[in-house]
């Protein structure tokens, strides 16, 4: 096991420290110049499209609501990311690492937009619901199918089976911190929970993480904001300290500018996912008038996730001090934090926080791989062993190291990204058409309705004729 997480290291380091960060920040700065800002100039409609309620009447199918469809995607990006992720960021990248996490959320949303309104536009209507993402518009839009099961088989093993091995293992470490609950013992409630929702198909996970994590998030983002209140005359101190730190004038802690870059970015995607190609999946189960919006929903689920929460943990852990060198790991470095600014309780909260974080965030992850499933094969078989191999994985992270787990997952996530990313770039034209399309009629004063004629080439949208083309 140790060999093969040095292996792991080894082609992390090469594929974070050179080829992802140029790519990341590169492609998020393309896209947001080319949409004209998006992610700043459309943010009152991603307001407007959370709580929309029309639905596409031409087929009278109904997909999940544009609220459902950020819940589950929220439910993926809101997890052991915001607690543990950014825990040990600022450990091993310093204070520093914080601003660059911000810098891959502000641009990556251009990123997510992107991807999002192309899962939209060329989603799949399936009995009741819809099916898209990354894997669909790979092989309608590209005409790549083989690619799109490349991309389906990888998603279903990052998100289903490693991301979720860290989800459990991050939940294992807090119960073990605070509770002293053995790591086997909590693994297999875990893998019982698991089971019992993701058995209950995509309606089951909608109605149980639209509940979930509005209520956890606001509820850890007033605790994090009373904290800072409590501390308001530092959070000058600590931005200074974030931004000198981020470009190596001041290094504080872990490996100085380099590490602060490189836990930065590689914790910041992990967090908020922007171009890594799963929010697609959510995205396009959504029941929206034009795909635009369910881009906006998506934009405003990176920063929600990222310049919100992630940031709140952050200040937190900053204003605590203790992180530089610390041997605890992840979430119990969170934990500790909390502690020291409003007693030993907040361990306690801390722990249901980040059950409820992580347990959301391991229903949408397996959701991710059942959609990339059906893609490749509808098959109950495989849907059967899948839901197995979910169950074991949760099982497994409960009681694995916390290093191997993440250095597991930063590796399937960077191959992820790679591959989605270069499909978005490809097929940006088609986004950049429909964002101009629904800037056109919101400026003619209308609700935007999207028809895929607008396109200059429609083939392979199989959704989005107009009445008389039926």
């Amino acid at each position: 096991m140790n060999l093969l997480e040095s292996i792991i290291g080894e082609i992390n380091n090469v594929l974070w420290s050179y080829v992802l960060i140029i790519i990341l920040i590169g492609l998020g700065l393309w896209f947001t110049i080319r949409t004209n800002f998006v992610q700043f100039r459309n943010l009152p409609d991603m307001f407007r499209t959370l709580f929309d309620k029309r639905t596409v009447i031409a087929t009278g199918k109904k997909g999940t609501s544009s609220f459902q469809a950020f819940a589950i995607s929220a439910a993926s990006r809101v997890g052991t990311g915001n607690l543990a992720g950014v825990a040990s960021a600022v450990a091993l990248g310093g204070p520093g690492a914080i601003f660059w996490m911000w810098i891959i959320a502000l641009f990556g949303a251009a990123s997510g937009f992107v991807e999002s309104t192309l899962a939209q536009v060329y989603k799949v209507p399936e009995k009741n619901q819809y099916r898209g993402g990354p894997a669909y518009y790979m092989e309608k839009g590209l005409k790549n199918r083989t690619l799109g099961i490349v991309f389906a088989i990888t998603i279903t093993f990052t998100y289903g089976l490693v991301f979720n091995s860290v989800q459990s293992n991050t939940i294992s470490l807090a119960f073990s911190g605070e509770f002293e609950v053995n790591q086997y013992v909590m693994a297999a409630v875990l893998a019982v929970l698991t089971a019992i929702v993701i058995f209950g198909g995509i309606r089951t996970i909608a109605n149980v993480t639209q509940i979930i994590v509005p209520f956890m998030a606001i509820i850890y983002i007033v605790v994090a904001i009373i904290i800072l209140i409590l501390n308001i005359t530092a959070i000058p101190d600590m931005f200074s300290l974030i931004v000198s730190n981020a470009f190596g004038i001041q290094e504080v802690a872990g490996g100085g500018f380099g590490a602060a870059i490189m836990m930065g970015i590689k914790r910041g995607l992990f967090s908020n996912e922007a171009g890594m190609g799963s929010a697609p999946n959510a995205a396009a189960t959504a029941e929206v008038t034009h795909p635009a919006k369910q881009g906006f929903i998506q934009a405003l689920g990176v920063f929600f996730d990222t310049i919100l929460i992630c940031t709140a943990t952050g200040f937190v852990i900053l204003s605590a001090g203790g992180y530089a060198g610390s041997d605890l790991d992840g979430i119990q470095l969170t934990q500790n934090a909390f502690a020291s600014h409003i007693g030993t309780w907040a361990e306690f909260f801390i722990a249901i926080a980040i059950f409820l974080f992580a347990y959301s965030s391991i229903l949408g992850n397996y959701y991710y791989g059942e959609s990339n499933i059906g893609y490749i094969r509808q098959n109950t078989v495989s849907l059967f062993l899948y839901r197995l191999a979910v169950i074991a994985m949760v099982f497994f992270g409960a009681v694995a190291s916390f290093d191997f787990v993440w250095g597991l997952a930063d590796l399937t996530m960077a191959i992820m990204a790679l591959i989605n990313l270069y499909a978005i770039t490809k097929l940006y034209k088609i986004a950049h058409r429909v964002l101009m399309d629904y800037r056109e009629q919101r400026k003619a004063g209308k609700d935007p309705v999207f028809y895929r004629d607008v396109l200059d080439e429609d083939d392979g949208v199989e959704y989005w004729e107009r009445k008389q083309d039926k």
